[in-house]
């Protein structure tokens, strides 16, 4: 029985175009076994009619499907479903498990859900007022050179070696470009085998984490801090410091003598944004040699140095090669990107190379080398001119609102970065102020989550500008000093923003 176009809709919401959500649609009718083998199609016309698309447009699919055989045109006649179309296999669902099975409370070895983590929604382009840090603005990105870039990895040339199974090494366009480029405009100096590539920052930290750490050394780390950071480390079950932070950075002074590794984030703490300057950096390397530590460096977001010139990297300053380097492209080119990069004697890396080897082999090879394109041929340059502009003039923005509206910000010495560290009247939980202001439209973060104890700290929270449109800074602001101003102290631990 031949099917008719009322079969066929679109969806208005869809983020696919046309011609795709026509292909899906197909595809899973005829996987699904509702459009069977033999069975003719629409015509063109008559389904692009029906549809309110151009003729072109429905040919198009139907070019594509006939190219995956999932449909067979017949000279004059149309186009019917193939009978080389794959089907998926039917199974009868299983009856629903009874009570007496698997104790899972027991079962579980180790905890890994139990971690303080900030509670991110989703949805959070939803928001008019978007003070969300760690995402990135679409409208600044490279979209057109960035798929040129990923369609040369995806191309016949570069399919043999993007597509092989590297096992433990990486691509060598990258490792060359990290090497030559990246690596010197921090002032470091790496040979290939010093270098590993990395599912982010957030899996080159673990990778070190687990080769460094275990059950008998000693970590240490900010408070406030990454909690991202304080989740791996109590994972590798080390005994776990904090030390203090001002103005400044890390302050190392007073860390205990039995510190085997201590993890920083120079360029821009993180939270509190602060710069540590050349002269602590090169203080807190002397301090480690002195007391026989490593430092963990992670230099996030060093491009975003837009109000004075990068602080060299306290890898530069090293001279006995007890500094690790955490470095990533996923906050520069987009947060979904998920590449990084370790750097650090070549022992280490061997080491960190056989963990990665055994986890997941090495990052996606296309992936890899679609970056070292973007690279090498300017685009990254390019990208990062264009982000410190826009952020230097968001920055701006932000500041003379927060003057303007008497909120308080902790202030640091700050080289840019892409967001405030601020703090509310001690009165004031900001989980139950960002769940208030998330009904009005505005998205702000919390900043308990920062501090080893969350309860100590609940006034603090953080603005980012990376994201939100510089005409709704002004405002936005505004919202959240009213808010503040409104507030009524009740306990409302884990409240999570709405979107407006």
């Amino acid at each position: 029985m031949p099917k008719t176009p009322e079969y066929f809709f679109l969806d208005p919401l869809s983020q696919e175009t046309l011609q795709q959500q026509i292909q899906r649609f197909m595809c899973e009718a005829i996987l699904a076994g509702r459009f069977l083998p033999g069975e003719r199609l629409p015509s063109s016309r008559k389904l692009a009619d029906h549809l309110g698309v151009s003729r072109i447009t429905v040919t198009l699919a139907y070019s594509e499907l006939v190219a995956n055989d999932f449909v067979a045109p017949r000279g004059r006649s149309g186009y019917y479903v193939s009978q080389k179309a794959p089907r998926q296999v039917s199974f009868q669902p299983r009856a629903e498990s009874h009570p007496g099975g698997v104790d899972w409370s027991r079962a579980i070895g180790q905890r890994y859900s139990e971690q303080v983590l900030p509670a991110k929604p989703q949805h959070w382009r939803d928001y008019r007022y978007r003070f969300i840090y760690g995402q990135s603005d679409d409208g600044l990105f490279d979209h057109r050179n960035w798929r040129r870039c990923a369609i040369q990895a995806l191309g016949k040339r570069d399919f043999a070696s993007t597509s092989a199974d590297y096992f433990e090494r990486d691509d060598a366009e990258l490792i060359k470009y990290i090497a030559l480029h990246t690596l010197p405009n921090r002032g470091i100096q790496a040979r290939p085998e010093e270098i590993l590539i990395t599912l982010g920052a957030q899996n080159a930290l673990w990778l070190a984490a687990q080769v460094l750490l275990n059950q008998r050394r000693t970590a240490a780390m900010d408070d406030p801090g990454y909690h991202g950071l304080r989740a791996i480390l109590k994972h590798t079950r080390c005994e776990l410091v904090t030390n203090a932070v001002d103005g400044r950075g890390t302050v190392f002074e007073n860390l205990p003598e039995r510190t085997n590794v201590l993890f920083v984030t120079p360029s821009h703490h993180c939270p509190t944004n602060a710069t540590m300057p050349v002269e602590r950096r090169s203080e807190l390397l002397q301090h480690a040699r002195l007391n026989d530590y490593l430092i963990v460096e992670d230099d996030y977001e060093f491009e975003m140095s837009f109000l004075q010139p990068p602080a060299p990297a306290i890898k530069s300053l090293d001279r006995d090669g007890r500094v690790i380097y955490v470095g990533s492209f996923s906050k520069s080119i987009f947060p979904g990107l998920r590449l990084g990069y370790l750097v650090g004697p070549q022992p280490f890396i061997k080491e960190v190379r056989a963990l990665r080897a055994a986890v997941l082999r090495h990052p996606p090879g296309q992936l890899q080398r679609t970056v070292a394109t973007f690279l090498a041929l300017g685009y990254y340059d390019a990208l990062i001119a264009r982000m410190t502009n826009a952020y230097r003039e968001r920055r701006a923005a932000m500041e003379a609102a927060i003057a303007r509206t008497g909120l308080k910000k902790v202030d640091n010495i700050v080289s840019g970065g892409s967001s405030f560290w601020m703090e509310a009247p001690a009165h004031v939980d900001t989980r139950k102020l960002a769940a208030d202001l998330g009904s009005k439209g505005v998205l702000i973060e919390p900043g308990y989550t920062f501090f080893q104890n969350e309860a100590s700290a609940c006034n603090f929270y953080r603005l980012a500008y990376s994201s939100i449109e510089p005409s709704l800074i002004g405002r936005g602001i505004e919202l959240v000093a009213e808010a503040i101003a409104d507030y009524v102290p009740e306990t409302q631990a884990g409240l999570e923003p709405e979107p407006a």
